[in-house]
């Protein structure tokens, strides 16, 4: 019994450390490709990657001088 809760925290713990800042929190990168001219802002100064992801943000740094906390583009479904 001791073996098997040993292995389940490890399987936890391996999977709650894998996931990365970079990563867009339950949006798409389709969703987080604005170009930078049309980036609106949705952090504050000094905002992390994982705080901005936790406000339903994406998060880009690699471009100065614009937002690097960014509202996401709003994917639209068809339906015909």
């Amino acid at each position: 019994m001791e073996r098997r809760v040993l292995w389940l925290l490890l399987l936890v713990l391996a999977l709650g450390s894998s996931k990365s800042a970079s990563e867009y929190v339950g949006l798409s990168a389709n969703q987080c490709a604005v170009p930078a001219k049309d980036r609106v802002d949705c952090g504050y100064p000094q905002v992390s990657p994982e705080q901005c992801n936790n406000r339903g943000c994406c998060f880009d740094s690699s471009i100065p001088e614009v937002p690097w906390c960014f509202k996401p583009l709003q994917e639209t479904e068809c339906t015909f």
